[in-house]
């Protein structure tokens, strides 16, 4: 392939140096073209799974507009593909808890130290275990705060502001520092089932499983000073990143509307190429009650992140002192699987972002004002062994993809796949011998999540910046991760 024009793969033609499409003319359903953020080399690897044939489902959906987008990090996922983003108009366009995803507001959080990992030394090793000590991981494990009837339902309409207000867990700034300060409006616990509210009576403040994780980092380099300013990350600094979501309540959640949904697709004349894509239209009585169920996740989420940070902080007081731990702040928390009714182009549009992050620019009343400045703080954690970037939300976001980038590096290869390559004892001693403490109870779990089970993510956050998405702020490198 000498040039752009050449350039096809699975009917998709290269159109610019990052960008792929397949027009809505290739299939007699598709409504919207179908639309890839790749280079070449990522194109490739993103053909050899069922995730290009996913998108163009996606394609399908009553009400979609513009395109049906992937980012670089795309991967096969349950209907929608990992790293798939759409946006469909009300009040007729449709809702879809595939394209939101299992574990609704799975997202990270980032935490900055007020010192370097020279200070730190040789504590590391201290401050990872007792991160692990007091973070509840794997699956099925409960923490220590539990609540049921009505302090449970708070958390799931206020968010982390009630656990400040009741429980002093977290800080103010830690609130105005989350997406959407970490509270979706409309969310209505009477619309969560009896069986999604016993899954998540116990688990605020549990990491889970697969590839969450909670990791010791330091910033290994300064790439925008203006923006690091702003969020006030500086060379060497120690930092600590805390990916998780909604856990089993979550899950159960989208568990129950994937079955109402399917159930009255006939009513509303909607035909489906997937059953996994089923959906209602966002006015419809399911749609509404999906989004107020929805919320209630998002919510959760949001405070299942504000209970680990507040363990961190306790083993970081532990560890380095109250003093630390008092000044350790939040830089920002953002939501990856999440269907938001925003503005963009002069219309209103429920964007779901399955596996992809918010990424607004400079000016953009919806971030702190901190950072109005620069732009959202937006991270891709790369996998264990690998950087990490903090970015900044770009202009070129809200002109292509929603306001939308990726959430990560992405797989390229199963967990199976991973297992069949290397056990967990040997992965474990090559971290280690790079100096990275490790903490996993699962061998069979660390195997999975491998680095070389995932795309490159240096490759993956330089196609999010040739597209103008995003820029990068700092890139960090790991010390230690925990992880279930």
């Amino acid at each position: 392939m000498s040039d752009v024009a050449q350039a096809t793969v699975r009917g998709f033609h290269q159109v610019d140096e990052v960008v792929w499409e397949l027009p809505a003319e290739a299939r007699e359903d598709m409504r919207v073209p179908a639309r890839v953020f790749a280079d070449r080399e990522l194109i490739g690897q993103i053909a050899t799974d069922r995730s290009l044939d996913q998108l163009q489902n996606v394609s399908t959906l009553p009400g979609i507009t513009g395109a049906a987008l992937a980012m670089p990090d795309i991967h096969q996922g349950y209907g929608f593909p990992v790293g798939g983003v759409a946006a469909t108009q009300p009040p007729d366009g449709v809702v879809s808890p595939g394209g939101v995803g299992y574990d609704i507001n799975c997202g990270v959080r980032l935490l900055v130290l007020p010192l370097t990992a020279v200070e730190l030394g040789g504590r590391v090793e201290a401050l990872v275990h007792e991160i692990s000590r007091r973070v509840p991981v794997g699956t099925g494990h409960g923490g220590a705060l539990k609540l049921t009837g009505p302090a449970f339902d708070r958390v799931l309409v206020h968010g982390p502001r009630i656990l400040l207000a009741e429980h002093g867990i977290g800080t103010a700034d830690d609130v105005e520092h989350t997406e959407s300060e970490g509270c979706l409006a409309g969310a209505d616990p009477a619309m969560v089932s009896e069986r999604a509210r016993a899954r998540g009576a116990d688990q605020l403040g549990t990491l889970g499983s697969g590839n969450h994780f909670l990791e010791v980092q330091r910033v290994a380099r300064i790439l925008d000073p203006d923006a690091a300013e702003a969020f006030g990350l500086r060379q060497g600094q120690v930092t600590v990143l805390i990916h998780s979501g909604s856990r089993g309540f979550g899950h159960q959640v989208c568990t129950d509307y994937v079955r109402t949904m399917d159930a009255v697709l006939a009513r509303y004349r909607i035909t489906l190429p997937d059953r996994q894509l089923a959906c209602a239209p966002l006015s419809s009585p399911e749609g509404q009650r999906y989004l107020a169920a929805m919320a209630c996740a998002a919510n959760f989420a949001w405070g299942n992140r504000a209970v680990l940070a507040h363990r961190v902080r306790q083993a970081i007081a532990q560890i380095l002192g109250p003093n630390v731990a008092s000044q350790t702040r939040q830089i920002y928390d953002v939501a990856h699987n999440v269907a938001k009714l925003e503005r963009h182009q002069g219309q209103d549009v429920c964007v779901h972002r399955k596996g992809a992050t918010r990424a607004f620019p400079a000016g953009s009343t919806e971030i702190p004002s901190a950072y109005r400045g620069v732009g959202q703080p937006v991270f891709i954690p790369g996998s264990m062994g690998t950087s990490s970037f903090v970015l900044v939300g770009g202009q070129g976001a809200m002109e292509r993809s929603f306001g939308t980038i990726c959430h990560g590096a992405g797989r390229r290869m199963s967990r199976t796949g991973a297992r069949r390559k290397i056990t967990g004892a040997e992965l474990r001693h090559q971290l280690e011998a790079q100096g990275i403490v490790v903490r996993c109870p699962s061998n069979r779990g660390l195997a999975e999540e491998a680095p070389f089970a995932y795309k490159d993510v240096e490759r993956v956050v330089a196609v999010v910046e040739r597209a103008g998405l995003a820029g990068r702020v700092a890139q960090l490198i790991p010390l230690g991760v925990v992880k279930g």
